[in-house]
Formats: structure tokens, sequence, C-alpha cells
């Protein structure tokens, strides 16, 4: 017996159809990412890392030497103010003075503070900032390359750059990479002082021949506001083209931004705004709690610190301690993406219930894991409704067919 159908009926049908068919649709974008390939970059050289584990979430020619321009700067302002006195007073030479590009309208025998000039050096990237602050700390500014290039190697760790001077104005002897710059602002913006000035929009600024409000250059903190940005320098010179440092945050997940040589300003900017979009889609950071106890059998063992690990949004994570005391992160896929070595502890000097913790650990699994379990099974139900419909709507056909 066949299922008697109107013409009200069916429109009814093929309506409902559509709509399970967008909601189906508009489920998986949101939980389950279907576009996770990263964007194509007109910048020449970019990279993303997450800034509390520096997992590299993205690359193009990393390691490839660039020109920074005044990016330049971000090294200068962390190593002044880790190797001076943000306090001291600086008097301006007429050499500083008279600095070429941007500036910050210094008069020669002016006397302001290093935090000053700091500000003026990242908020209205001050090159003359730049130059006092260098003679200030080293003298000259030969001697002030080799201190800085020297901190930089040993202090931050950087591999290809080597800077000839404080501010970023051309010197073919004066280069870095994309991974170098991720690296120095990291390190940068664990100093609060340091992240507090980069994150600053405008300020007012009272100087001896020239009171204002200086505003940041980087438009994604003003002119084109991006949810979660935390701070953000812009370089240019002829040489180096658009270069861009951006730093943001949302939840957990911390993220900074490189890229270098855009032939425009827009691209640097299109290029910073698609990395950005593509890392806070498609990745998470999760962390473990100082203290947390896991057991191997009947040994304890414990975090010494909060700890970090940057995961794809997809990934479904397990925990596995080791022989030596290693907690592993593990994928679906028996990958192990993060590691950390657990100090080992007695029992009988724990303090709080082990199963507790691994339940409490296990549960927060869970949670990282629950949308796409949901995602999952909002999608096997829209797929049932649409079968069930589409099975009625092909016995109605039929029927009209074979009425005819």
């Amino acid at each position: 017996m066949l299922i008697e159908i109107g013409d009200n009926v069916r429109r009814t049908i093929l309506f409902l159809l559509v709509i399970v068919s967008i909601s189906t649709t508009s489920t998986n974008q949101v939980f389950g990412h279907p576009d996770t390939s990263p964007p194509t970059l007109n910048s020449e050289s970019a990279i993303v890392i997450e800034s509390n584990t520096g997992k590299v979430l993205y690359e193009k020619d990393p390691d490839t030497q660039m020109y920074p321009a005044s990016l330049t700067k971000i090294a200068t302002a962390i190593y002044a103010l880790e190797q001076s006195n943000i306090d001291e007073t600086v008097k301006v030479s007429q050499k500083a003075s008279n600095t070429g590009g941007s500036s910050v309208y210094l008069e020669k025998e002016e006397q302001v503070t290093i935090k000053k000039l700091i500000q003026g050096l990242l908020i209205n990237s001050g090159n003359d900032a730049g130059v006092a602050i260098a003679e200030h700390m080293s003298g000259s500014m030969d001697q002030f390359s080799s201190d800085i290039n020297n901190y930089l190697t040993n202090k931050i760790g950087v591999q290809n750059t080597h800077f000839e001077n404080s501010h970023g104005l051309f010197d073919s002897d004066h280069v870095t990479t994309a991974a170098d710059m991720a690296k120095i602002t990291q390190y940068a913006m664990k100093n609060k002082l340091f992240s507090e000035i980069f994150g600053t929009k405008e300020l007012e600024w009272e100087g001896q021949s020239w009171d204002t409000t200086l505003f940041t250059h980087h438009k994604l903190m003003r002119e084109r506001p991006y949810e979660g940005i935390t701070g953000g320098k812009t370089g240019f010179v002829n040489e180096s083209g658009f270069t861009l440092a951006t730093t943001a945050e949302r939840e957990d997940l911390g993220l900074i931004v490189i890229t270098m040589k855009s032939t425009s300003s827009s691209d640097a900017y299109n290029d910073t705004m698609n990395l950005l979009d593509y890392a806070f889609d498609n990745f998470q950071t999760t962390s473990i709690s100082e203290g947390t106890i896991f057991m191997l059998g009947e040994q304890e063992y414990k975090t010494g610190k909060k700890s970090y690990y940057t995961h794809s949004q997809d990934d479904k994570v397990s925990q596995k301690i080791t022989d030596n005391g290693t907690l592993e992160i593990i994928n679906q896929d028996d990958i192990v993406i993060a590691s950390f070595s657990l100090e080992n502890i007695k029992k009988e000097t724990s303090m709080m219930n082990p199963s507790y913790k691994i339940i409490k650990e296990e549960q927060k699994n869970e949670k990282t894991n629950k949308p796409f379990e949901i995602h999952f099974i909002t999608i096997a139900i829209g797929s049932l409704l649409i079968v069930f419909i589409s099975i009625i709507f092909i016995f109605q056909t039929t029927k009209t067919f074979l009425s005819r």
C-alpha cells in the first residue's frame, strides 16, 4: 500500500530536505572544520607559532633571510628592557636627533628615560629613539650591533639573524628570518612591560618640541580591529617590502604571526588575518595544571609546573606514562604530539587522591573531544532523517509514475 501524499505535503518534504541539508552543513562548518588547508599567501616568507608552546602551526620559507625593517625594534626593545635601567635618563645626541625615517622628534640634548624611548620606539616606530637607546647602552651603534647580536644568539637562541643597527633602516647585512623573528617576539612577550607597550593603541607624548598623541601603526589594533589582537609592529623600507609582527589570543590559544616581504600593505594585513583565521579555526592549546598527579603501577608522578600542548581541534588525545616518568600526549593516530618530564614522588607524600586527579584529567580530555562527538551524532541523525524523507518521496514519485 502506497502512502497518499498531496502537492502541499510534497513541497513541505522538499523544504525539510533543504533545511536538514543546510543544518548538517552548518554543523560541519562549526565543529568539523572542513577547510583545514592553510591559506595561500602573497608574502614571500611567513610563520605562525603558538606563543605558549612554540609549536609551529604554519610556515612558508621561515628560514630564508630577509630584511626586517622596523621589526628590528622588537629586539631592541626587549634588549633595552632586560639590560638597562628603564628609569635611567638618556641625553639625546645630535646624531640621534638627525636620524631619518619615522620619528618622535627628539631634540639634541633632550633628556628622556629609557622607558619613554622604548614607548616611542614601539608605538610610533621612532628611529631616533632607537639610536638614542643604542648610544646610551653601548656608546656607539657599532658596539650596540655587536652587543645585541650576542644577546639574541646566546639569550634567545636565534640562528640566522644579524643586526647592524637598532631601528631597521636598510643595511645589506641587516637580516633575520621569519622563524627568528617569531622566536624573538615569543621571548619578548613574556616580559610584562614589553607586552604592555607592544599592545598600546595610543599614548600621550610630551616631548621637548613635540606634544602629541602617539597611535600604533598596526591597523589590526585600530583601523581594522581583529578579535583577540594583543599587540603588533609594522615595518617597511623599499628593500624589505612590508613586514608585520602580530600577536593574538583567544581562550588558551596564543598566536604569533610574522609576515615578511609583502609587496603591499594590504597584502601583509590580508595574509596575517588569513593566518590568524586558519590557526584559530584549526588548533587549540590544552593545559595541565601544576601538581597534577599521575600513576604508573604503584609509582606516583606529578607535574612540576603548568604545562601546555597545542594540537589540532580534530585530535582525540590520550595520555601515557612511560617507564622513565615521561608524560606522553598521543593523538588518535598513535603519534606523540607532546611530552613532559614528570617529578617522581613518594606515595605517602601525596596530598590528594591520585585516582581523583587522573579522573579529572580524563574528564578534561572528554570535554576536549565532546564537541566532535556531538558533531558526528548530529550528522548521523541528519543523514537518517534525509534517508527517511527520501524513501517517502521515492514511494510517492513511483506511485505517481505508475498511475499515469
